[in-house]
């Protein structure tokens, strides 16, 4: 039953993101990475990390969507980009795409390479989550903290300016 579980949410999460990926309504996408977000937290659960399940529902799918939701409604999307804007962000998405597929690529490597290494560190529970993020990954949660903040201020900076408006 577990595994049927793992592949009806991996389909579905899998699913959402490209149905995300080729619809061009805003909106939808939310709602879709909403449903990605949910099934992927359903994934942490099935693999015995319910503290990580649960806070990625309710943080993600719930919070960061709130912040999805609210920049689609500020930001008029329906003006498109100039010409001259349209080259280069397509050379940009491609060179973002080129990078994502070597990520990928390492990290289905690094996942092979976890299962034939029977020393894998628990981190289903706060604790041990705790434990994790404050000594062995104390930088990146630093530098995610500190990026969390810059989104803010940007988000302020964005409401100002759409006030003077």
């Amino acid at each position: 039953m577990g595994h049927f579980l793992f592949f009806l949410l991996a389909i579905i999460c899998v699913g959402s993101v490209l149905g995300m990926i080729i619809s061009k309504n805003q909106a939808y996408n939310a709602l879709l990475l909403v449903l990605a977000f949910a099934s992927l937290g359903g994934l942490f659960g099935l693999l015995d990390a319910p503290f990580i399940a649960t806070v990625q529902i309710i943080i993600y799918a719930g919070a960061i969507m709130v912040l999805f939701i609210f920049v689609i409604m500020m930001i008029n999307l329906r003006l498109g980009l100039p010409p001259e804007k349209k080259k280069w962000t397509l050379y940009f998405s491609l060179g973002v795409a080129v990078v994502l597929i070597v990520e990928l690529i390492l990290s289905v490597k690094g996942a092979f390479s976890l299962f034939e290494n029977s020393s894998m560190e628990k981190i289903g529970g706060p604790t041990d989550l705790g434990r994790l993020l404050f000594t062995k990954y104390l930088y990146p949660f630093e530098i995610t903290s500190i990026l969390i903040i810059a989104a803010l201020v940007g988000a302020i900076v964005l409401v100002k300016k759409k006030e003077k408006e």
